[in-house]
């Protein structure tokens, strides 16, 4: 009986449509009941499958919160929430290493300010890289606001950091 593929054809690893590479990071957005215990039940189902959330944020209002999460593999997150029937949606946010500076959150932010970028809302993220913290940013116009960074020298997170380091706090 022979074999799907030949000793020369392994199996490629999937990766998502975007590239490991891809200089976004996918958060989810979950719109939960303002109950006791909906956050909870969300996160245990996201980690009691070895996923890592890496940022986090919560928007609470008297009827509903909004959760937003980025975690450390999108591709099983996505795949995990879609099965449970969570009802939910993406978006893509930029992920920036804060650079070693005295205000470092005044620095990025400053650059897009001047590129006249409107930041809807940033959050902190669990990532750092030797020693340094990171943000994720979401702006409406979000390949200029790549390109800025890019051009004043910032580092981003990539899908690919989350995934294969381990530098989380």
């Amino acid at each position: 009986m022979s074999s799907a593929f030949s000793d020369d054809d392994a199996p490629v690893a999937p990766v998502t449509s975007r590239g490991r590479d891809w200089p976004c990071l996918r958060q989810f957005i979950i719109f939960l009941e303002n109950r006791v215990g909906s956050l909870h039940d969300l996160l245990r189902r996201v980690e009691r499958d070895d996923l890592k959330i890496v940022a986090l944020t919560i928007n609470d209002s008297s009827d509903c919160a909004v959760a937003r999460i980025i975690v450390d593999n999108y591709e099983r997150a996505h795949e995990l929430l879609t099965f449970a029937g969570v009802h939910m949606f993406e978006t893509d946010v930029i992920g920036v290493l804060l650079p070693a500076s005295e205000q470092p959150h005044t620095s990025v932010l400053g650059r897009l300010m001047s590129a006249e970028l409107n930041v809807h809302y940033v959050y902190p993220m669990m990532y750092r890289k030797q020693g340094r913290g990171a943000v994720a940013v979401y702006v409406e116009e979000r390949d200029e606001a790549l390109r800025v960074l890019k051009e004043q020298g910032y580092e981003l997170v990539t899908e690919d950091d989350l995934m294969h380091h381990d530098d989380f706090f």
